[in-house]
């Protein structure tokens, strides 16, 4: 424990070492704490890549508090980020356990703590602080916290999840509150974040570190020891009603983890698994806390038992010595899928599991697609979302709130240098400055900026909470029985008119008749219903990216996945749909357009979903509807004529598109802060986000096969 490990020499603090020997018990250091060791305990920023349960937090925690022993380190130091509240709940045992072994503390702080907690920290901030960015927003702009007086001894971010962070535009807001703090601190920060594996490494570290000095390294070792081959299996059932009797049927007297990516249907199956009398919880973001903490602890303490879950497990948040993972239907990445297989295989002689239960046949065909382009060695590289201008928006409103105003030509300046959201954004700082003054958001004195009626009507103080989130949410009721609050729903799904009738809802696995809705305090009350509700949430539909797509062309052209077992009824439909997809030819790079004997006509791209959106628009005179996204094919309008079409396609400029009105101003609506835009710059930002021009242009210029069906 005491050797000096990693290319610096360094060792743990020897109290700490003691501590980790003797109180912990470990006799050694894992190869990637060892290799973490080095680097961030000279203060190096950090990536530190392993799958779960890879050891990653001690990775991060050990030599952190390490250093802030040996450089004596006081008051606040430490900020520990985590995208999920559940998650930080999980891990704050287990950081308070280190920290006070050797006499520091560490403590939580989200939105579920109350004023009084909050109140005792304000007063003697911890060492390290357990929390989200939205959180540290709070704090940043609520009056009750001296923030310069509260971070000025802030010396090291830790992003736990970062993964989960980088694909969105949580991620550009956790960028910015970390400049805002360094800024408020005027010291650099050292950055340490902790992920799953990512195709792009590397470019993850430069986004995180983008403005920041100093040496940083990924730390990504191999594995520990080797993990036993994946016990990976597909069963297609064909409906959800199916999967509750599969589940309620295998492996009972097990553990068994089941993943749903969509609310509606993680409540639609529950319900299923319940009348079948199989014990069942239930978790996903729109269950009261309550519920949600419930139906998690009770998970962890039983045995033969479901939870059904959304992605709010797919984190390493601990539900205890889990048998199995089912997933019914694909997730949306392969990042995902390895994130889920690794919730198992983690006693020792143990081997990680999954099994795939398919709805469809097009879901089945997403799940092979999935698994081929994970034997291939493919990952989905962590991209931030292009052009995060209304973020620039948010936080020069958030800069005003915290500072009480800020000069027009130095606001700029809190979010760090260069512009931690890309010179591209910041390119746009007076544009948006005069936009805003003209809109009465704000208003200038002196050539000093402050909130403007409008501004103070919308995102004042008393409506502050609006700058923490980065989302757009829908409008919501919470859902109470009594004095139990069960989660929240959609408002739209809540019509109390007498002739529709009270709804009867989904919720936590159970249904609930509503009794009340007080609108204006956005609540409804309700209580148990004899006959069973409906799951009612909005959401849009997800995307399949063009490597798992033209997996599937692979698979469906007769590649068979070695690692995969695949049951008697999976192959039987998958033998169907390669019969039905016998006109594709593996060693062409092409695309071809199926002429049917109906008349039905489609050009097979697969593409991917951004890539086709684009495609259709190329193909604008020769489709039969608005504009399309399966990543397979774009149906042409009936009797379209091949030779024209692919005449057409050598004249299209694909970066010469634009997307429609009717795309733009729905994707718009969605967008936060997009009011805080003019309106030709908010559509800019989601064409820049639906780019795809490069894949788009060398799929347009294939050559192009056509096939003719007959009957």
């Amino acid at each position: 424990m005491t050797e000096p490990a990693g290319r610096h020499g360094w060792k743990l603090h020897p109290l700490l070492a003691h501590h980790v020997v003797n109180t912990l018990g470990w006799p050694a250091l894992r190869p990637l704490q060892q290799q973490a060791l080095g680097p961030v305990s000279s203060g190096e920023h950090a990536l530190i890549v392993a799958p779960t349960a890879g050891g990653k937090t001690e990775a991060a925690v050990l030599p952190v508090l390490s250093r802030m022993l040996t450089e004596e380190w006081q008051g606040l130091s430490v900020l520990y980020l985590c995208p999920l509240k559940a998650l930080l709940n999980n891990l704050e045992p287990r950081l308070a356990q280190y920290a006070d072994l050797v006499g520091r503390r560490a403590t939580l702080w989200h939105g579920d703590v109350g004023e009084s907690a909050r109140q005792a920290i304000r007063d003697a901030p911890p060492d390290i602080l357990l929390t989200t960015p939205e959180s540290i927003e709070a704090l940043l702009l609520s009056r009750r916290t001296e923030h310069e007086r509260f971070f000025a001894d802030v010396r090291c971010i830790i992003v736990d999840e970062i993964h989960a962070f980088g694909g969105d535009d949580r991620g550009w807001h956790l960028l910015a509150v970390t400049e805002r703090v360094q800024r408020l601190v005027d010291r650099q920060i050292q950055r340490v974040g902790l992920s799953a594996t990512v195709g792009n490494a590397p470019e993850l570290l430069g986004w995180m570190t983008a403005t920041s000095a100093g040496p940083s390294c990924v730390i990504q070792p191999a594995a520990d020891m080797p993990r036993s081959t994946p016990d990976l299996t597909v069963d297609h059932v064909g409906s959800l009603e199916n999967v509750a009797i599969v589940l309620s049927r295998l492996h009972r007297g097990e553990k068994r983890l089941v993943f749903v990516d969509s609310r509606a249907r993680v409540e639609e199956l529950a319900t299923l698994l319940r009348e079948r009398s199989v014990t069942t919880f239930v978790s996903h973001g729109s269950l009261g806390r309550d519920e949600r903490h419930a139906a998690e602890a009770a998970f962890a303490e039983a045995r033969d038992c479901v939870i059904v879950a959304t992605s709010t497990l797919e984190l390493g948040i601990d539900v205890g010595d889990l048998d199995r993972v089912i997933q019914v239907d694909s997730p949306g990445t392969v990042a995902g899928f390895l994130q889920r297989l690794g919730r198992t295989g983690r006693r020792a002689g143990a081997t990680p599991n999954l099994l795939f239960l398919s709805t469809s046949e097009e879901e089945l065909l997403r799940i092979l697609g999935l698994l081929g382009a994970w034997e291939g060695g493919f990952v989905e590289p962590l991209e931030a979302p292009a052009f995060p201008l209304h973020l620039l928006a948010q936080q020069l409103l958030a800069v005003i709130l915290q500072e009480g105003g800020v000069g027009r030509n130095t606001w700029l300046e809190w979010l760090g240098d260069p512009c931690v959201l890309g010179e591209d954004v910041s390119a746009w700082a007076d544009e948006l400055v005069t936009y805003l003054l003209a809109e009465g958001l704000l208003f200038e004195d002196g050539g000093l900026l402050g909130i403007g009626p409008v501004g103070e009507q919308r995102y004042g103080r008393r409506n502050f909470l609006e700058l923490m989130a980065v989302f757009s949410d829908p409008p919501t009721l919470r859902v109470v029985a009594g004095r139990v609050e069960l989660g929240t729903v959609h408002s739209r799904v809540l019509s109390l008119d007498p002739g529709d009738g009270a709804p009867i809802l989904l919720l936590g696995g159970r249904s609930w008749q509503v009794t009340d809705v007080d609108w204006k305090r956005r609540v409804a009350q309700v209580v148990p219903a004899e006959s069973r509700g409906k799951a009612r949430w909005f959401g849009g539909g997800r995307g399949t990216g063009s490597e798992i797509a033209q997996a599937i062309r692979q698979v469906l052209n007769g590649r068979d996945l070695k690692g995969v077992r695949l049951s008697q009824r999976a192959t039987q439909r998958l033998a169907g749909l390669r019969g039905e997809f016998s006109w594709l030819e593996s060693d062409r790079d092409e695309t071809v357009v199926v002429e049917e004997p109906d008349g039905k006509t489609s050009w097979w791209t697969f593409a991917g979903s951004d890539v086709n959106l684009w495609l259709s628009l190329a193909v604008e005179p020769f489709r039969d509807r608005q504009l399309q996204s399966d990543p397979l094919e774009i149906k042409l309008a009936i009797g379209a004529n091949a030779g024209e079409l692919r005449d057409h396609l050598d004249t299209v400029d694909i970066k010469q598109l634009a997307l429609t009105d009717h795309v733009l101003d729905g994707a718009v609506e969605g967008l936060k802060f997009s009011d805080a835009l003019p309106p030709l710059l908010a559509s800019r930002v989601i064409a820049e986000r639906f780019r795809a021009d490069a894949e788009a242009e060398r799929v347009r210029s294939l050559p192009v096969r056509v096939v003719h069906r007959s009957a």
